[in-house]
């Protein structure tokens, strides 16, 4: 059994799931150098007809190992977590890249669109806020 690409997730009220590598473990396998990661933060659709709701409450990053452009984690805060991490598994068992990640075309309006959506590395400094619809 490989347990490096098994999903796991924490069900809390703002769930958490993720499969792979943390950022830290990445960095450590690869090299702090040789490692891309891309994030947003982001508020799910339906939160945003709730005045409780509406701050960025969730965020989602994808790891890359920057040479083969393998995606070697996902980490997602938000609502159906599993949900969510458990369609990505199947994708990192395969060896999917960033590349054919942010190819796939998201199920819109759901929060798993974000994952395939980001363009935001944390080197870049850039802000990693999502916009609207």
């Amino acid at each position: 059994m490989d347990y490096e690409n098994v999903c796991t997730t924490v069900f809390t009220p703002v769930e958490y799931g993720c499969v792979g590598l943390s950022e830290e473990d990445a960095m450590e396998r690869y090299g702090v150098g040789e490692i891309n990661v891309y994030h947003k933060e982001f508020t799910p659709l339906e939160w945003g007809l709730s005045p409780h709701r509406q701050g960025r409450q969730c965020y989602t990053k994808v790891i890359v190992e920057k040479s083969s452009d393998k995606v070697v984690g996902i980490h997602f805060l938000g609502p159906e977590a599993g949900e969510v991490m458990q369609g990505y598994g199947v994708a990192m068992k395969k060896g999917m890249t960033f590349t054919e990640l942010i190819e796939t075309v998201g199920i819109h309006p759901t929060s798993s669109e974000e994952i395939v959506t980001l363009s935001v590395t944390k080197a870049s400094g850039a802000d990693a806020s999502a916009g609207g619809c």
